[in-house]
């Protein structure tokens, strides 16, 4: 049971998550031929406060919509 874990920071919608777990179940399945039902896929939001680049809080650095565009 393939099992993929995906660290994202916080400020995703509801739908681009779903969406994402979507995508990567495909693309897992069609890579290890394995059936759909026995993928599992975790994602994590990470809240900006607890995302560190370069020694600075995400927080204090970009906004939602930096977060998005990227």
């Amino acid at each position: 049971m393939p099992i993929v874990n995906i660290q994202i920071m916080e400020g995703r919608s509801a739908e681009q998550v779903s969406s994402l777990i979507a995508r990567v179940t495909e693309a897992v399945s069609e890579e290890l031929n394995s059936p759909r039902e026995r993928i599992r896929v975790l994602v994590t939001e990470i809240p900006k406060t607890h995302w560190g680049i370069a020694g600075i809080p995400v927080s204090e650095t970009m906004t939602d919509d930096d977060i998005n565009r990227k």
